[in-house]
């Protein structure tokens, strides 16, 4: 590891508008949904994206972070890729392993499990570790049939895809995500990786909009980090201080980010900022650092 990493706490709040911000493949791509009708973005969602946009070298986004954190040529590669052969990469020692890709870095990786002799173990865990979003109120889910002009069956007019654009019409989630001090020791994470990570994050959406995800994106990102790897604060009370409340008589499901009480979570997060002085760094959000 170059450089020493403290522990870090944060929380996405990921603003959702008549779009499908994580598809369930065991409900034919419905939005992700729990018992209590709360929505669901899973981990691996978010983290896929992140990975995706270090993967496009070749563009303006990459480059221009590249520059101006002067990133390195090498060691920037995607493990978790289409483009990866597990064959090659049972080739590299786990020294090669951690030098060439940044994800096992920042996120470890179950890949050579069965693949490393004893002197050379598996990364299991890294060093960042993204919670399940979930919305803070229940969401509402609606369908429609898509039709296009070019026909796709033998014989018809017209294509047509019967309630195949699932959506959900509103839904305020909100994404813990946790930097573990502890983990970068083994996985020979840096702070540059990490300070990668934090740039990134405020372009998820943005920058892999799609036709089902037009209207997602992160309204806050709110971070801190703390004054020692091993954390200065507790986690649950820095996310409670940063998750916004609905306005008082609402309940049900949110149909705007105005619903919730702004001027409420501002409060908070200037009482939590007193709270933490001498113990962290302020809370910071990363989507002012676009």
């Amino acid at each position: 590891m170059n450089e020493f990493i403290n522990r870090g706490t944060g929380l996405l709040l990921i603003d959702v508008t008549n779009s499908n911000p994580n598809g369930d493949p065991d409900r034919e791509s419905d939005p992700r949904i729990r018992q209590d009708g709360c929505g669901e973005i899973s981990p691996v969602s978010f983290k896929r994206k992140l990975r995706d946009l270090v993967e496009a070298k070749d563009s303006p986004l990459w480059q221009e972070l590249a520059e101006e954190l002067d990133l390195p040529k090498e060691g920037f590669d995607i493990m978790e890729s289409k483009k990866t052969r597990r064959a090659d990469v049972n080739k590299l020692s786990l020294q090669e392993l951690l030098n060439k890709y940044w994800d096992v870095r920042v996120f470890g990786s179950t890949f050579l499990e069965n693949d490393k002799n004893e002197n050379e173990s598996f990364i299991a865990s890294g060093v960042v570790q993204f919670g399940l979003g979930v919305s803070l109120d229940p969401i509402r889910i609606e369908r429609m049939t898509t039709t296009k002009v070019m026909p796709v069956e033998e014989g018809k007019s017209k294509g047509m895809a019967p309630l195949a654009y699932r959506i959900v019409s509103y839904g305020l989630y909100a994404m813990p995500f946790f930097v573990n001090a502890t983990a970068a020791h083994k996985t020979q994470c840096t702070k540059k990786d990490i300070e990668l990570l934090l740039r990134l994050i405020p372009h998820v959406y943005k920058e892999t909009a799609s036709y089902i995800r037009s209207q997602v994106d992160i309204r806050y990102a709110f971070y801190v980090e703390h004054n020692r790897a091993r954390g200065t604060y507790n986690d649950f009370r820095i996310i409670e201080a940063l998750t916004p409340k609905r306005i008082t008589g609402m309940s049900g499901p949110a149909t705007s980010w105005h619903d919730y009480d702004e001027a409420a979570l501002m409060q908070s997060l200037d009482e939590l900022n007193v709270k933490l002085i001498g113990k962290t760094a302020p809370v910071i959000d990363l989507m002012e650092q676009l």
